[in-house]
């Protein structure tokens, strides 16, 4: 690598970092004018397939189309991943946002560390003690929110339904690291997205969805595109770019950044109302999330968070090692899915 590269890292990191914080911040958004007029998951399908043709089509022309194969045991994992992240996560998050702000979505979304800290101690691993601290501190705000449904933000049913998408997305982040995978994370992406989009669609279809064009408003139209490009095209390649080049207990900041970002979007142009259960619910969860991040930086553990809300590389497990293209030294285990 050239000086002048190794020189301009600083500068892209701060790029990149923004880009991450605020888009992905703002695919909550984007999917609350989707579904305003389109149906949750044919909408969300049609997403990720579209993503999954475009990411595809780049890395067949930059490396051929060998970079797509994948054996088919690694194939199956990575669907089943794709799967637990796209339509049991970013599928049920659509489908909850019928029935609750955008804001209220993705903090409770913003558990997702918790869950896997939670995972670990269940495998017989046996984090600090502050990491606990963390985990008891941010399900208590999780618990304000959930019993006070975001102050109204939200029906009983739309909570249900985020807190299950959470749940699914932690199963497959935490999954990802145990299971054979891809090396490529963006040949894994492709792959996970395909599957995730196709199961989109059946479901869709199979529970009653129909897109009619007709019905469908320019903002909804506008809103797929910017979640199409930025948030499953731009804001993925930047994070796969800082998890390579910025330590990873920075990359990790978007974890309680996102949270913030979305409800300050929700209200601003979505006329969503932020009251005290938000406020008070909201910070406990990124105090509790801040913790247990910045533990793990300190100990030099992996506890990756992620919002099923946009893309974000698959995690690679023990087993696998980085493309040659990209050698550096072993990085920590991570996995923040597909979003």
């Amino acid at each position: 690598m050239s000086s002048q590269t190794a020189d301009s890292r600083p500068s892209f990191v701060w790029v990149a970092l923004p880009i991450v914080y605020v888009v992905w911040g703002s695919t909550y958004l984007g999917i609350h004018f989707v579904v305003q007029t389109m149906p949750p998951m044919v909408s969300a399908g049609i997403r990720f397939l579209i993503a999954a043709v475009l990411l595809a089509a780049v890395l067949v022309i930059r490396s051929g189309p060998g970079v797509l194969r994948v054996p088919w045991r690694r194939l199956g994992t990575t669907a089943l991943v794709g799967v637990l992240l796209l339509t049991g996560g970013n599928g049920m998050v659509g489908v909850a946002e019928l029935h609750m702000s955008s804001g209220l979505a993705a903090l409770l979304i913003a558990s997702v560390p918790l869950w896997l800290v939670v995972f670990r101690v269940g495998t017989g691993d046996r984090p600090p003690l502050s990491t606990i601290a963390g985990v008891l501190v941010g399900f208590g705000g999780l618990a304000l929110l959930t019993l006070t449904r975001g102050g109204g933000s939200g029906s009983p049913l739309g909570v249900a339904i985020i807190l299950v998408a959470a749940l699914s997305w932690s199963i497959g982040s935490f999954l990802s690291s145990r299971l054979p995978m891809p090396a490529n994370p963006f040949a894994a992406s492709v792959h996970e997205m395909a599957a995730g989009g196709v199961t989109l669609l059946a479901l869709g279809f199979g529970r009653g969805e129909r897109l009619h064009l007709h019905e469908v408003s320019r903002a909804s139209w506008i809103a797929l595109a910017y979640l199409i490009v930025f948030g499953s095209l731009v804001a993925f390649t930047s994070y796969v770019w800082l998890l390579g080049n910025a330590p990873i207990s920075l990359v990790g900041t978007y974890a309680y950044v996102n949270p913030a970002v979305a409800v300050l979007l929700g209200v601003a142009f979505a006329g969503e109302h932020a009251g005290w259960p938000i406020v008070a619910g909201g910070l406990i969860i990124i105090v509790g999330v801040g913790l247990v991040v910045s533990t793990e930086r300190r100990t030099r553990t992996d506890v990756t968070a992620a919002s099923p809300s946009g893309i974000a590389p698959p995690r690679r497990g023990r087993r696998h090692s980085p493309p040659a293209s990209r050698s550096r030294p072993e990085r920590p285990r991570r996995r923040t899915g597909v979003r």
